[in-house]
């Protein structure tokens, strides 16, 4: 009886079937990881510029197509190179687009668009504390974005005078895989 089982476990035809089936799952692997690697990077989040919505040390993956045919929208969180010496990407929400310029005050952010208009952001939904300053920027240039952190009052970003430009950004904050209790897509917010 045994040697009945050895004979169909190790016939030739299941041999082959089972290192078709191992091969298959291998190249499957293989490119999921090179898909990965091509379109998408890794990005630790540094220090709580971006709380409650991204914590220190949690790890996202970034689109780096997402901006490939146009610019990030208003309330996309994005990963670009910094604007001042440090060893890691900045992670920050888009306020500002091209031609507008931002206005902080009384807790409050508006957005003076060039067709004349102001738009009042309601933040409520994912600002840690309203910001405790006033700024008023400049007219952001063309390709450049006015960016901040969740956490208004403790953030190193736009409203110390410098704009993201549209070639420093490495992609769009996409999906979040680590610490295993925020796992799942990172939360952008449309303004539309």
């Amino acid at each position: 009886m045994l040697s009945s089982l050895e004979n169909n476990l190790f016939n030739t035809g299941n041999i082959k079937s089972l290192f078709l089936e191992f091969a298959g799952i291998l190249a499957l692997a293989i490119a999921i990881f090179l898909l990965v690697q091509v379109f998408a990077t890794k990005a630790v989040v540094d220090g709580s510029s971006m709380e409650p919505n991204l914590s220190h040390g949690q790890k996202i993956l970034v689109n780096k197509v997402a901006y490939l045919f146009s610019g990030p929208d208003r309330g996309d969180i994005i990963i670009f190179n910094p604007p001042v010496l440090s060893e890691n990407d900045y992670i920050k929400r888009v306020i500002g687009l091209p031609g507008e310029f931002v206005e902080i005050k009384n807790g409050t952010v508006y957005i003076h668009q060039d067709n004349g208009n102001i738009i009042t952001l309601d933040e409520s939904a994912y600002i840690y504390d309203r910001p405790n300053y006033t700024y008023t920027s400049d007219v952001i240039p063309e390709n450049h974005y006015f960016v901040l952190g969740d956490n208004r009052n403790n953030s190193g970003d736009s409203h110390y005078d410098w704009f993201v430009s549209r070639s420093d950004i490495v992609g769009k904050a996409w999906f979040s895989y680590s610490p295993l209790s925020d796992f799942g897509f990172v939360l952008n917010y449309s303004f539309k």
